[in-house]
């Protein structure tokens, strides 16, 4: 079938997007589903740093790509051997494929599926299947997803099914913003109610996380960032306090404030001064997470003695070390409790053919969650 797409045909492009325009709208051809596959047609599907980072080539990926992972829609189509999908079910795609038997898989860790990541890596299908064409040339797929487009091939091991009564816009961010920010604090890091919480970058990731500090009901939840607005977003989605990183005593002062620090930092800005920030507002015997995910040359140095005499532990998380079948629609029934506020991270919409704009917003940090919506 034919299928409107924003196609980048290669990394690096200078800023403005709005000029450059590393996205380009067009029409390709996408191949039905095969076995263990499902068509979905793409309603809603939300701007992150991690397509970003591909635009910019901070994560390389192989071009030329149409990119998108974090996105909803309506199933279509049923490939072989998909039975507990119906044509109609509303689903949210997750960009992490998980087998269900490799060893990751096996010990219920489906965010570190070894065939997930390599097919992920290769710009395939779980299966190592490509679905997408230009000019009967092979297309690569983002994240098993490539959800910027009108119509998405994918994994049936990539989405999950979800209410019907979510607005396609708002279920578009569970499968990243909302998965990866809120499983950060409760799954990774396992905070408990009444402890004391950092979060170190307040994009949509970032600000998941601190609606979900304070659903696990953290007393203290600290939101630091460099932009003053989204410090103020913070405050009104339950941050008890907020520090601008940039200020001169930003560390003294948070560590003031959470008397020697926070047990819990989780770092989501993705850059290795904000985890050295992270590292050293965590107290002693605390945690220090981190979500970000910097340029792949970036290193970080540290003293391996204080891990010893301070009993400090540091914590990677990909994708909030979830399950997503049973994440997803857990985090969902919180947010129509209204306990866990994830619409107000919505900045807007915006149609395909203004996507590059919307990345000039991204980079620039005016804007949280963008959603385009089809």
């Amino acid at each position: 079938m034919k299928i409107r797409a924003a196609l980048l045909e290669a990394m690096g492009a200078p800023l403005p997007y709005a000029q450059s325009r590393p996205l380009k709208i067009e029409e390709l051809d996408l191949d039905p589903p095969g076995p263990g596959e499902i068509l979905v047609k793409i309603k809603a599907a939300g701007l992150c740093h991690s397509d970003l980072s591909t635009i910019n080539a901070d994560r390389p990926r192989p071009m030329p790509m149409v990119l998108g992972h974090e996105a909803a829609g309506v199933v279509e189509q049923l490939g072989d051997g998909v039975t507990d999908l119906v044509v109609g079910d509303h689903v949210v795609l997750v960009f992490v494929p998980s087998c269900g038997h490799c060893p990751s898989c096996a010990e219920g860790r489906p965010a570190l599926c070894e065939p997930g990541a390599a097919a992920n890596v290769s710009g395939k299908l779980l299966l190592g299947t490509q679905r997408l064409r230009r000019n009967g040339q092979p297309v690569n797929h983002h994240l098993g997803c490539s959800a910027f487009a009108t119509h998405a091939t994918v994994s049936r091991r990539s989405v999950v099914r979800i209410t019907r009564d979510l607005p396609f816009d708002e279920a578009a961010l569970f499968g990243c913003a909302v998965l990866t920010g809120v499983g950060a604090v409760v799954n990774t890091a396992q905070v408990r109610a009444g402890a004391t919480v950092a979060v170190v970058g307040l994009g949509g990731v970032g600000l998941a996380s601190v609606l979900g500090a304070v659903a696990a009901g953290a007393r203290q939840v600290i939101a630091v960032d460099l932009s003053e607005d989204k410090l103020a977003l913070a405050k009104k989605l339950g941050a008890t306090h907020t520090f601008n990183a940039g200020a001169t005593d930003a560390i003294e002062a948070i560590r003031q404030a959470s008397s020697g620090g926070v047990e819990y930092a989780i770092e989501m800005a993705g850059s290795v001064r904000a985890f050295e920030l992270a590292y050293k507002i965590t107290r002693r015997g605390g945690m220090t997470v981190t979500a970000g995910l910097p340029n792949p040359s970036s290193l970080w140095s540290m003293a391996p003695v204080q891990l010893v005499a301070e009993e400090r532990t540091i914590k990677g998380s990909y994708v909030g070390t979830c399950v997503p079948s049973r994440d997803v629609p857990r985090y969902i029934d919180l947010y129509m409790q209204g306990r866990l506020p994830v619409d107000r991270l919505k900045t807007g919409t915006l149609a395909l053919e203004d996507i590059n704009r919307g990345f000039d917003l991204l980079h620039e940090g005016k804007a949280v969650r963008q959603v385009v919506v089809f």
